[in-house]
């Protein structure tokens, strides 16, 4: 009888737990995103990424229509089994839908949110290809 590694994840009411998602190489946080059961089993299948997404109500593979992939090197599982860690490799170097490196761009300052970090590519071309 095989160990069912998923029965360790202690899932959310809506099946999901979430996703940190950090480059391997920087230790820079990419972004936070979301997994069942089954992205998580696609995920180490493909060795890419493969996410819920909330929005869309079904499985997306990051960089299906962008083209920036990230290729899985380490899954982690935290202390109370209910949050997962990527490490990944950021084809690209975009993994933000708004073009820029990293989800994170907004810092506070005093009481208004700042977008600080630079967009590398607009995402009109990178989401509109003809």
């Amino acid at each position: 009888m095989t160990h069912d590694w998923l029965a360790e994840i202690r899932w959310d009411e809506q099946g999901l737990t979430p996703v940190i998602v950090q480059e391997a190489a920087s230790g820079k946080v990419l972004m936070l995103a979301w997994m069942n059961r089954a992205a998580l089993e696609e995920t180490v299948r493909r060795g890419e990424a493969v996410y819920w997404s909330r929005s869309r109500q079904r499985l997306w593979h990051k960089g299906e229509s962008s083209g920036h992939v990230q290729r899985v090197k380490d899954i982690r599982l935290d202390c109370d089994g209910d949050a997962l860690l990527l490490s990944v490799e950021q084809e690209g170097g975009i993994a933000c839908h708004t073009g820029r490196h990293h989800c994170f761009f907004h810092r506070l300052e005093g009481t208004r949110w700042v977008a600080v970090d630079p967009v590398l590519k607009d995402p009109g071309l990178i989401y509109n290809k003809a």
